[in-house]
């Protein structure tokens, strides 16, 4: 009913094909200003057809069915889920609930324990500030990596300038923490340990269940940012012994806009709300709850319960053949991060003997970063593979490729096609892949000052 009411809705817009040219998938769409007859420019870039995706780490796709479930609450179930009064507000909260529901299902947790957000950088920011906001007369120490995402960083900043501690823990050339040096920095004041499941950039999965178990130990409320985890690695909220969780609507197939929180019952954990309101989500979020965006979420986390295993088992020999079938081709690429402990849908690769944002640039038919959304402006090397150990000029020339439920082989042939093209072309005209290939140790070079 619901893709019967878009249809209708667009056939009164005169949609236009249009056709990927690198991709399997068609989008149906009002032309935009920016789409010529004989391609697309864009911020002075011109290409042929719209590029495939490979940025599923960035943000997904909404699946159908997860739109399917969310237009009847914008065209006909439009209630405010808080009204109490009649229909539309009751059918709505019953939405509402079975989203939070499903959502729970996914990480073994109780309905009681999911809060809806806007999305993961508020969840973050409300267990980070608002766990040590909360406990501030007793614990002014917290605990993190220097590879969190930006807004768990900015965050811990946020508090230091406020006059608490915080412990940045290093990572091995792996991504990895080291859980003996984890229970060495534990103090008596140690109010929260925040560790991400799933690195957004370079996707090594953290011992979240032995990291967990060293909390529990020692009476240490752990939170983890799983955006990158959720629907995609198993979550046990029990077996990781997490009192808080941050999740993301729009990393699992389902809307921007939307994200949870878990917060464990038992032992309970308490937050300052960091934001004033109407009281909505116990008084955790105030604000009128999004109930499509809700509804969707919902949706994408019952579908990922259905096909995670499916979906692992493709973007792995997705992930195999991207690899693969560049290294068959050219030489000097390293993995970034663990390969036995990541998630497959995230390949991070660094170019020896070429410039990153000229490999980037030259990359206009694949839609691929050098690394966190959030922080793709910066000309700054990544300080995740910095934190990893790499040299500056590796880190330069990272490229993330992000595999997800939609890619295709013929998408992941021709991203392999393009980048070892570009590769091959940039290497030529550098003087230095010229010298190694004479035998010549370039590191063991000085270079004259002019």
């Amino acid at each position: 009913m619901a893709s019967l009411l878009l249809r209708q809705t667009l056939a009164k817009t005169k949609p236009t094909t249009i056709i990927r040219r690198f991709s399997n998938a068609a989008v149906v769409a009002s032309s935009t200003e920016y789409e010529e007859p004989t391609g697309i420019n864009m911020k002075g870039v011109k290409i042929s057809g719209r590029p495939l995706y490979l940025d599923m780490q960035a943000t997904t796709p909404v699946d159908p069915r997860v739109l399917d479930s969310m237009l009847p609450f914008y065209l006909s179930r439009y209630g405010n889920p808080h009204s109490r009064t009649h229909l539309y507000g009751w059918e709505s909260e019953t939405a509402v609930e079975t989203a939070r529901s499903q959502v729970a299902a996914l990480i073994g947790a109780s309905p009681k324990e999911i809060v809806f957000t806007s999305g993961a950088t508020e969840s973050n920011n409300i267990s980070v500030k608002g766990v040590m906001h909360f406990y501030k007369e007793k614990k002014r120490h917290v605990i993190t990596t220097q590879t969190e995402h930006k807004c768990v960083l900015d965050s811990c900043r946020h508090l230091q300038q406020e006059g608490f501690e915080v412990t940045y823990l290093p990572v091995g050339s792996d991504g990895l923490v080291d859980l003996d040096r984890l229970r060495k920095e534990i103090r008596p004041d140690t109010g929260l340990v925040s560790i991400m499941a799933v690195n957004n950039e370079i996707g090594v999965v953290q011992p979240v269940e032995e990291i967990g178990k060293i909390c529990k130990e020692f009476n240490v409320p752990f939170h983890t940012d799983a955006a990158q985890a959720l629907g995609k690695i198993k979550v046990d909220v029990e077996k990781w012994n997490v009192s808080l969780m941050s999740l993301s609507g729009h990393k699992i197939y389902g809307p921007k806009g939307v994200g949870a929180l878990y917060m464990r019952r038992r032992p309970r954990i308490r937050v300052e709300p960091q934001m004033n309101g109407g009281g909505q989500e116990r008084g955790i979020r105030s604000g009128t709850v999004p109930t499509p965006l809700v509804v969707g979420m919902g949706a994408a986390c019952e579908l990922a319960m259905k096909e995670i295993e499916y979906d692992e088992k493709r973007i792995k020999s997705l992930q195999e053949r991207l690899l693969n079938g560049i290294r068959c081709k050219i030489d000097g690429v390293v993995v970034n991060g663990s390969m036995d402990r990541r998630y497959a849908g995230n390949l991070n690769l660094s170019f020896a003997y070429v410039e990153g944002e000229s490999l980037l640039m030259g990359l206009k038919e694949v839609a691929v970063s050098s690394g966190s959304a959030c922080t793709s402006a910066s000309l700054e090397p990544s300080y995740v593979l910095r934190a990893l150990g790499v040299d500056e000029d590796m880190a330069h020339t990272s490229i993330r490729f992000g595999i997800g439920r939609f890619t295709t082989e013929e998408e992941i042939d021709k991203a392999v096609e393009l980048t070892v093209k570009q590769v091959e072309k940039l290497r030529e005209m550098s003087p230095l892949y010229e010298m190694v290939k004479e035998g010549i140790d370039i590191k063991q070079i000085q270079w004259a000052q002019h």
